[in-house]
């Protein structure tokens, strides 16, 4: 009878009830517990995030440096391939000297790598300057910066979450970057520094394919600004189900680097022309300011969380473009004068005809000519008038031993004959 008696069944702890309760504590306390400190943490200090970079990129390329040595030493291993017949070129251009190499270079423009100072490049600013007041004052009279802007943002690698991108604030900053402590140093086909204690000569130079780089340290402070306006969409489960506007603004605050130019010569065989390479360094400082808000009703602002995914993304981008190990490589023009090329002189009469008419601009053409031949002849006549004026007012070889009463043909000291 003991066997056929059930055992008692255990009885739940909580009931429905409060588990209900118990998850959503639970959840509503992992909800807190995110905002608190996903959304609302205190971000690291920018001398922190500056310096994790900053040892990140330079792990990066000393990594790209060992990867390229050992790639050298193994093919220096290889056993050297057969030279390959080349064609006969003509000698007509083979009169005078022979290609210059780096020392050649250096030596006949007196320039030391190893004892040379650095430049300043005060005129370089200039010019610099110069050419982004320009560009400044083309912005405000032309809509072309900020038409490429919204056709960039709203290209086809926009995701389907987001929607269309406006920008609502363009300031192109005030101030100039400056260009200082430029200096030449010579360096190997990949752009390597040839070490210290190297010396440069013409056979290591030919041999290695070294070239001349230039190196100057940039600055820029000023506030860079551009603000954008979009909405997250919410397409789950249906179309639409939730709009969340968002307005950022991502200012440039510091930029300090160095730049690195130089130049790729062409290559007759391949086909390539002139090429300018440039690139930073690893060791550059780029600060941001960014604003964000959220919301319509609600909303939040200046969240910290938003500013360094968005300060992380930048970085990311411009390390993936033009700094080291990578690098831009611009294609130079020919520099050899062409008629096509040439402006100045009658140009500026033919613009004028073809700008007003074929009829009345020839004969402003011919009136303006016919002025200039005027002033031309005036003053051709000028010189020949001061020039008469000169000559008569020379004194005659007579003249210089006249005396004041004397009479006209005698000489002092004679008398005249009886």
């Amino acid at each position: 009878m003991a066997q056929d008696v059930c055992p008692a069944r255990a009885e739940p702890t909580f009931s429905f009830t409060q588990g209900l309760v118990f998850g959503q504590l639970s959840v509503v306390l992992l909800l807190a517990v995110f905002i608190k400190f996903f959304i609302f943490g205190d971000p690291p200090s920018p001398e922190v995030t500056a310096s994790l970079r900053a040892t990140e990129r330079r792990s990066r390329t000393l990594a790209h440096k060992k990867s390229l040595l050992s790639l050298r030493t193994a093919s220096a291993r290889q056993p050297a391939q057969q030279p390959t017949l080349n064609k006969k070129k003509s000698s007509i251009l083979r009169t005078g000297p022979p290609t210059l190499t780096i020392g050649s270079i250096l030596s006949k423009t007196y320039y030391k790598v190893d004892s040379h100072q650095p430049e300043s490049l005060d005129w370089f600013n200039v010019l610099v300057a110069q050419a982004i007041a320009q560009l400044r004052s083309d912005a405000q009279h032309d809509d072309a910066i900020l038409t490429s802007l919204t056709k960039a943002l709203n290209g086809t690698s926009r995701p389907d979450f987001v929607d269309e991108i406006r920008v609502t604030e363009l300031s192109l900053g005030e101030d100039f970057p400056i260009f200082s402590n430029c200096r030449i140093i010579p360096v190997d086909e990949d752009g390597l520094d040839l070490g210290p204690g190297k010396t440069l000569d013409a056979d290591m130079a030919r041999r290695d394919g070294a070239r001349l780089q230039a190196r100057m340290d940039v600055d820029l402070s000023d506030m860079i600004t551009l603000a954008v306006e979009t909405k997250l969409l919410l397409n789950f489960p249906k179309r639409l189900s939730a709009v969340l506007p968002v307005a950022l603004a991502v200012s440039v605050v510091r930029f300090s680097g160095t730049l690195s130019m130089s130049f790729i010569p062409s290559n007759s065989s391949e086909n390539t022309p002139t090429k300018m390479v440039f690139t930073f360094l690893d060791d550059y400082r780029l600060d941001f300011s960014i604003r964000s808000l959220l919301g319509s009703r609600s909303r939040l602002q200046d969240v910290p969380k938003i500013a360094q995914l968005v300060e992380s993304r930048l970085h990311q981008w411009f390390d993936d473009r033009c700094v080291e190990p990578r690098f831009q490589e611009i294609a130079l023009p020919s520099m050899w004068p062409r008629k096509k090329n040439t402006r100045g002189g009658d140009d500026a009469i033919h613009d004028v005809e073809r700008s007003m008419g074929k009829g009345k601009g020839v004969e402003i053409a011919k009136d303006l000519r016919e002025e200039a031949r005027k002033e031309v002849e005036a003053d051709a006549r000028a010189d020949r008038a001061q020039d008469s004026l000169r000559y008569r007012r020379r004194p005659r070889a007579e003249d210089a031993f006249s005396m004041p009463g004397a009479m006209p043909g005698s000489m002092p000291g004679f008398d005249a004959p009886p």
